[in-house]
């Protein structure tokens, strides 16, 4: 058996977590692109990147590592739809003012081709579909390079207001 060893640092998340309450979502997003608010833990443990960011759509990638699988030797689907949930969670996220936040109601994932080291780089790309002032739809894509889907994931948010 031979042994691997992994070690990744982040900062403490509710610094980041006070500075979102007063600002826009897309201005606290690229805030965190900017290395002005630290990234959330999430993206060092499970080692995400964030590639782009636009009003309505964000892009992750991932390169898949062994420390990402699961029993059987493949990416565990609970990474696969970790970058998924945080591609489409953004993608609102982005829309939204000052003061307004959102939540997960519902979330469903489809896997279509499994993902392991061989796979190479993967895109999460996330976009809203429907945003209204009490609910969202948002969706992501896991593509590779040459633009083939991994899988696919489709998300109910609600929005909350605070105050």
């Amino acid at each position: 058996m031979s042994e691997r060893t992994r070690t990744f640092t982040w900062e403490d998340p509710m610094k980041g977590a006070m500075e979102a309450t007063q600002m826009s979502g897309y201005d606290y997003l690229q805030a965190m692109g900017e290395g002005k608010i630290p990234l959330p833990p999430i993206l060092h443990t499970l080692d995400f990147k964030v590639n782009h960011l636009e009003k309505g759509g964000v892009i992750f990638s991932f390169e898949p590592q062994e420390f990402h699988y699961n029993p059987i030797g493949s990416v565990h689907g609970g990474v696969i739809t970790a970058i998924l949930d945080s591609a489409m969670g953004c993608s609102l996220h982005s829309l939204l003012d000052a003061g307004v936040g959102y939540t997960t109601l519902e979330l469903k994932v489809n896997f279509l081709k499994a993902v392991n080291t061989k796979t190479g780089l993967l895109k999460a790309v996330g976009k809203v579909i429907h945003a209204g002032s009490r609910s969202a739809l948002v969706e992501a894509q896991l593509i590779d390079e040459s633009g083939k889907i991994y899988a696919h994931a489709v998300s109910t948010c609600m929005i909350l207001k605070h105050g």
